[in-house]
């Protein structure tokens, strides 16, 4: 498991390839599942510029391997990757990937479904959008249908 905090922008598809070039044994997973999140030109304001993220630094990458390894406790996964942004962000921009490795999709979907949820009500980052109405701190984050 590895858990990534940056502020530099990446590819997360590149990043998927790599970590798992590196990390994982060919024919061992039957699953790899992934969420990328990205951000959105809209938010409450009519539309946003620019987002600025903020985070504890350690806090925060401590509280995301603790619901990745609760996550493993609860699900047959073999290896997981999250990668989350901090700093300013653009419209389009991959904000976090969650990366989910297993022998069976069900696994994965459900380990998936768990740290991103978490990542988006309860991990320790600060949004401050910007855009027509100048800038405003993020109160909270919208909410999944059927969650």
């Amino acid at each position: 498991m590895k858990v990534i905090v940056q502020q530099a922008p990446f590819d997360p598809y590149h990043v998927i390839t790599d970590y798992q070039a590196k990390h994982l044994q060919p024919g061992r997973y039957g699953a790899v599942v992934s969420f990328v999140g990205a951000m959105r030109d809209f938010g409450e304001q009519d539309s946003v510029t620019a987002m600025i993220l903020e985070h504890y630094a350690g806090m925060t990458e401590k509280q995301i391997e603790k619901v990745c390894n609760d996550a493993a406790t609860q699900w047959d996964v073999l290896d997981m990757l999250v990668v989350h942004r901090y700093g300013e962000l653009h419209p389009n921009d991959p904000i976090v990937l969650v990366a989910v490795w297993s022998t069976h999709r069900s696994d994965g979907f459900d380990a998936c479904r768990y740290i991103i949820n978490f990542l988006k009500q309860r991990a320790p980052f600060w949004k401050r959008e910007i855009g027509s109405s100048g800038a405003r701190w993020v109160e909270s984050n919208t909410e999944d249908i059927g969650i």
